[in-house]
């Protein structure tokens, strides 16, 4: 039976951040995976899927020393950021150099992303990567975890961290209850060619009841889409064909950079806010979307979990040096309460931003007009706001 301190279940990006920040703290990581990532090809079509980091996760990442490995696969550096609601004259404009910063973000492809982590693991004398890897019992003792695998070996651990995803099956054997609320609408995903070039800018246009977000990729023709919808919206765009879609598409984005094109196929997935009671257990914690999912109106969910990783990282580090049982929930309690506080801050944030954005009400859409007037114009407002989605206001202190 092996025997590690650490046992993360789920080698996500959330999942191995953590484990390469444990790298040479003297705490011996092993991680459980159900698939080993596939290198993606130089030539591959973007994947559908991509986050926009923020100066935050970017300092996480380049202290674990992946950050230069991403960039020379692919990523897309924004300058600039575009929110209007249509047919109407709110609108707000930031650009990084107005605001003293050489950018606002990166867009990048999440298999870039976990893939470049995962090389990182893989190097580590300190990181034992288990995959394919399948957990099918835990059972919670006074001083370890252990835990029984599908292909029968065993593991033990002085805590397990939860980075199995938002249906995480480690928080269920918990019993962790779970607040949860239907955003009543799905996202569609694709890639889209546009006329013009994007200009490393990224754009968002709230429309009736729908929410369509163009993040730059690194061609200055392709754009990588996020369309909040209703689901009978978003299932019909889904199936459309590609002139009625891409009609719609225009439309919808007021052709900002000129005719637009379905470049990809098209995935739909509902989307759900989820918020744990808690974030930490006797021996277990948890991290990224096992905590907490939010509506990927800002592109803010991994921004939320690399969060989570460098402050359990810097929590478990303090713990060990200073010989305390890092599995003991009284000393997991300061990493719960720094967490939860962010990502409820988020959600209520995230949910109050929909409400105001979402509908035709003419009263509301004044409301949200004038709001985005004035954001745009107040002296001050501006750059609290940029600060706050470049996660500057939430660094952990080792990242400052």
């Amino acid at each position: 039976m092996q025997s590690v301190d650490v046992a993360i279940v789920g080698g996500g990006m959330v999942g191995l951040a953590v484990a390469c920040g444990l790298q040479g703290s003297g705490l011996r990581v092993a991680v459980l995976e159900q698939r080993v990532p596939e290198p993606l090809a130089a030539d591959a079509p973007p994947q559908l899927r991509v986050s926009a980091i923020n100066a935050a996760s970017e300092k996480l990442l380049t202290r674990l020393g992946v950050w230069q490995d991403i960039l020379s696969r692919r990523a897309c550096c924004y300058h600039g950021m575009e929110v209007w609601d249509k047919d109407s004259f709110g609108h707000i404009s930031f650009d990084d150099q107005s605001m003293g910063y050489s950018h606002l973000g990166h867009i990048v492809e999440n298999s870039v992303i976990h893939y470049a982590l995962w090389n990182k693991a893989q190097q580590s004398s300190d990181i034992t990567l288990l995959a394919p890897a399948e957990l099918q019992q835990v059972a919670w003792g006074e001083n370890e975890t252990f835990l029984t695998l599908k292909d029968g070996s065993m593991l033990t651990a002085r805590l397990v961290i939860g980075a199995d995803g938002a249906n995480s099956w480690l928080r269920n054997k918990a019993d962790i209850p779970l607040t949860f609320w239907d955003y009543q609408h799905h996202a569609l995903v694709a890639t889209i060619r546009t006329e013009e070039p994007h200009d490393a800018v990224a754009r968002q246009v709230f429309h009736g009841e729908g929410i369509l977000a163009f993040l730059p990729l690194s061609d200055p023709h392709l754009c990588s889409i996020v369309w909040s919808l209703s689901p009978e919206e978003a299932q019909w765009m889904q199936q459309a064909g590609e002139d009625e879609f891409n009609r719609a598409l225009n439309i919808a984005f007021d052709n900002r950079l000129g005719l637009c094109k379905v470049e990809s196929e098209r995935l739909v997935f509902s989307l759900t806010g989820r918020y744990a009671r808690q974030f930490a257990a006797h021996r277990l914690a948890l991290v990224g979307d096992a905590a907490h999912t939010i509506h990927p109106l800002a592109g803010q969910g991994v921004n939320l979990g690399f969060m989570d990783a460098a402050e359990l990282i810097a929590e478990l580090k303090r713990l060990h040096r200073q010989g305390k049982d890092i599995g003991q929930y009284i000393y997991l309690r300061r990493y719960e309460r720094s967490r939860k506080h962010s990502a409820a801050l988020m959600l209520a944030g995230m949910q109050g931003f929909r409400d105001l954005f979402s509908g035709t009400n003419p009263a509301k859409k004044l409301l949200r007009d004038i709001g985005l007037k004035l954001a745009d114009t107040l002296p001050g407002v501006k750059p609290q706001l940029i600060r706050q989605a470049m996660g500057l206001n939430d660094l952990p202190e080792w990242l400052r």
